[in-house]
């Protein structure tokens, strides 16, 4: 499977978990906060090369590829590079687009726990201010996206690519790297 095949593989994955979390938060009334992204601040946030594969590319076609490799190599920051904590909107993910498994996942997914039961994995801050929905959401009848499964799903793609967790700039930098390392030689011709 060559890269561009791999991106459009993992960009499926994300449209179709999209649209499971769409018809979930109708069903449940679950929502993130406006300009929240308080979860986007916790340090220790895990990924995949492999989801953030896309973001490579598109960093690469934009031809900032080398540039935010430098900036992922020097920062020593554990918090997301991507976070915008002063960008106007509804979020703080400066390329929301590209956001990875983690980032579409969390609030609006469930894990299947120790005893074989569905628990949403969501936020004290929603739990807190949408009990209603947050018990709604619960309701084993409503349709909850697994985490498990579009976890599979990548790793269906590239076992290499999704098989190790990383704090998330370093799972950046490890996908920037796969897509220059592609390149190299593919752009002299």
């Amino acid at each position: 499977m060559t890269l561009e095949e791999k991106v459009a593989a993992v960009e499926e994955v994300f449209l179709d978990l999209d649209r499971a979390i769409a018809a979930f938060q109708q069903t449940s009334g679950l929502h993130c906060l406006h300009g929240c992204g308080k979860c986007c601040f916790k340090p220790d946030i895990e990924a995949t090369a492999l989801e953030f594969l896309p973001f490579a590319l598109h960093l690469y076609r934009q031809g900032v590829a080398e540039q935010w490799h430098e900036k992922l190599v020097q920062s020593s920051e554990s918090v997301c590079l991507i976070l915008n904590p002063t960008q106007a909107g509804a979020g703080l993910c400066s390329e929301y687009r590209y956001r990875g498994l983690i980032c579409r996942l969390f609030g609006y997914s469930a894990r299947i726990n120790k005893y074989g039961a569905r628990e949403l994995v969501t936020c004290q801050i929603l739990k807190t201010e949408q009990a209603t929905s947050v018990a709604r959401a619960d309701d084993p009848s409503v349709e909850v996206p697994l985490m498990t499964d579009h976890t599979m799903r990548l790793h269906a793609i590239d076992p290499d690519l999704a098989r190790d967790r990383y704090p998330i700039n370093q799972a950046i930098r490890k996908a920037l790297e796969q897509v220059m390392h592609y390149y190299a030689y593919r752009d002299l011709t």
